[in-house]
């Protein structure tokens, strides 16, 4: 009776092992669908992007912002492409750390099922799938600066031009917000 009990507790003790990389492979998954979606949102924005480029390019060259204009534009599909790349890459990286996952939790049983002499084999391996974890994250972080900067910079341009656009006396009332994290610039 105490044998088979000790079989039992050794048999749940390798399935309790073997889910543990479960809940990373969920957070992976978590990370791959708000990865996904923020790539998603990026191609619809380059592809609008794209289109005002154009509708600006074909129009009169003297109109009053229109260099302005297509320097800004311009400026926002490179920082977009430049996002996209770093989305790619995090996503990538995301999927990689899913199969390291799977891999662990299937070595976990490979290793009980064997004896355990190579026990080193499923802790490199969940260790590896962290690194492409972080690093995923790492990219995140990167993208999502860049993103807002290029907010920042959109923003701006809609700021100066509007104050070009409305009467005198309202654009000397209303001043620039600035937050705690940005640089001021004088205009």
């Amino acid at each position: 009776m105490n044998r088979h009990m000790d079989g039992l507790s050794s048999s749940l003790a390798v399935l309790t092992a073997m889910i543990t990389p479960a809940v990373l492979i969920s957070a992976s998954g978590t990370m791959i669908l708000s990865t996904s979606t923020r790539l998603g949102r990026v191609v619809d924005r380059v592809r609008s992007l794209s289109d005002r480029l154009q509708e600006v390019s074909s129009t009169d060259e003297k109109s009053e912002f229109f260099e302005e204009k297509r320097a800004m534009l311009y400026d926002q599909l490179d920082k977009l492409t430049s996002r996209s790349r770093l989305l790619q890459r995090a996503l990538t990286t995301f999927y990689l750390a899913v199969g390291v996952f799977v891999a662990t939790s299937v070595a976990i049983g490979v290793v009980a099922f064997f004896g355990g002499h190579a026990s080193w084999i499923p802790v490199a391996m969940g260790l590896i799938g962290a690194f492409f974890l972080f690093y995923g994250s790492m990219l995140l972080v990167f993208e999502a600066r860049l993103a807002l900067s290029t907010t920042h910079a959109e923003m701006d341009f809609i700021w100066r031009t509007s104050k070009r656009l409305v009467p005198k006396e309202l654009a000397e009332q209303h001043k620039t917000h600035f937050v705690h994290f940005r640089r001021r610039s004088d205009d």
